[in-house]
């Protein structure tokens, strides 16, 4: 429901009681039964709002559930975001130190590129010397150019000596080449996996912040969701809290109405009696009857029925053209909650009993039509005479039994001349439940 029709019915409602408020010795235009009617309007606002009001209650559960559910994952993401971090940091140092013996490598790398050199450089002065004096050739002259045997050992230890040497230099050379490419591959191999590790857990991190923001966004707007249905739950709080207020005030004022409406009808039915105890008491003294209350005129107009002892009189001459009661409409079944009273030419429609006339007004369907309160016997009846041609009283106007108050008609939603005469016990209800058959009271 909009807040503007909420304000609007407050409004109308509230100008509506006030108006009764303020004009304490006289009737404000409306009725009992509008009141009630609009009581229960108010009511059934009221029991809407705090439907919606409920359900704007599980919509906010519902919201903060799932900020609940996002504030775990957050806390998830960001514990798994701090040990990424953590992880990559350990491979920056991890890095760091193997840049360190990369350097470290480097340098050795250096050393043994000198040692190389030198090794190469003596191999090549071996080679050139052992060419120059024709290869093995030359070990055999030194050997033979012995001056003793004890010479000769010498020389033969010099030369084996050299000889190893030379075998030593090419295996120290092949060793430190195999040592030197070993290690280069081995850093290479090392600082690559780093590398690949740390831009596994970068884009490891980047994923989890990207979630992260994701699910930050996520709670920022349920949250701005969480605050306006709060606003929305307040402002229909308010209206139910005003609507409260509202039938409240209404059902303040129609028992002031009601209890106004009571004294009007004791007032009117004293008074009535005091005059029919002048009227017995003037017809005795004169020692003759009184007459019929009928009266006729001309140009086809029917005298009013005569008024029959006790509460109740016939509301109007004619004939019962429908029962109250089930009944076929048209081809279809429909429940009649009144009696029809049907008779050609101006017939007059009189007050079924005492009472105030606490509405009359034109309806769509009722046509010119009056509603009575009565209070007999201490309890409230309301009687209906609907589809007048016209009607000869006004709101709140006191009337008494077989009181001229209309004639009968064809207005509103009326298939001929008729009188539609309703009886309830109670005030009147748009669904008629607490409608009786008027031939429990009244005899046509």
């Amino acid at each position: 429901m909009k807040v503007n029709s909420f304000k609007s019915l407050l409004l109308a409602s509230v100008l509506a009681v006030g108006s009764l408020s303020m004009v304490p010795t006289k009737y404000a235009e409306g009725s009992i039964s509008d009141l009630k009617d609009e009581k229960k309007q108010v009511e059934e606002e009221k029991k809407e709002v705090e439907s919606q009001i409920s359900e704007k209650e599980n919509k906010i559960s519902e919201n903060q559930s799932k900020q609940e559910d996002l504030v775990a994952q957050i806390n998830s993401l960001d514990k798994q975001i701090t040990d990424t971090n953590t992880k990559i940091e350990e491979k920056n140092a991890e890095i760091e130190e193997t840049n360190k013996e990369i350097e470290k490598l480097k340098a050795e790398i250096e050393v043994l590129k000198v040692k190389i050199a030198e090794r190469d450089a003596l191999l090549k002065e071996r080679a050139r010397s052992v060419q120059q004096n024709g290869g093995s050739a030359s070990y055999i002259d030194v050997l033979l150019g012995s001056k003793s045997f004890s010479d000769f050992i010498t020389r033969v230890t010099a030369v084996n000596t050299l000889v190893n040497a030379d075998k030593q230099i090419l295996e120290d050379q092949q060793r430190d080449k195999e040592s030197l490419e070993e290690k280069q591959k081995e850093v290479e191999a090392k600082l690559k996996q780093l590398e690949e590790a740390k831009a596994n857990l970068e884009a490891l991190k980047a994923e989890l912040d990207g979630k992260k923001k994701e699910k930050d966004a996520l709670i920022t707007e349920l949250r701005a969701q969480e605050a306006e249905l709060e606003v929305e739950k307040s402002e229909l709080e308010q209206h139910a809290h005003d609507l409260h207020e509202m039938s409240a005030e209404i059902a303040s004022q129609i028992q002031a109405a009601e209890e106004k409406a009571a004294k009007l009808a004791k007032e009117a039915a004293e008074k009535k009696a005091r005059e029919a105890e002048a009227a017995k008491k003037a017809a005795a003294s004169q020692g003759s009857g009184s007459g019929s209350s009928s009266s006729s005129g001309g140009g086809g107009t029917v005298s009013t029925p005569s008024v029959s002892s006790g509460n109740w009189t016939r509301p109007a001459a004619g004939y019962v053209s429908s029962e109250y009661g089930a009944r076929t409409l048209n081809g279809r079944a429909d429940f009649h909650d009144g009696i029809d009273i049907a008779k050609s030419g101006s017939v007059p429609i009189v007050a079924a009993a005492d009472g105030v006339v606490s509405k009359a007004y034109y309806s769509n369907s009722y046509g010119n039509t009056i509603f009575i309160s009565h209070y007999i016997n201490g309890t409230e009846y309301t009687t209906v005479y609907a589809h007048m041609s016209s009607y000869q009283v006004s709101n709140f106007q006191t009337v008494s039994k077989g009181q001229v108050i209309g004639y009968m008609g064809n207005t509103g939603a009326s298939y001929g001349q008729h009188l539609h005469f309703e009886l309830y016990i109670g005030g009147w209800t748009p669904s008629h439940s607490n409608a009786v058959n008027p031939r429990n009271y009244i005899s046509f």
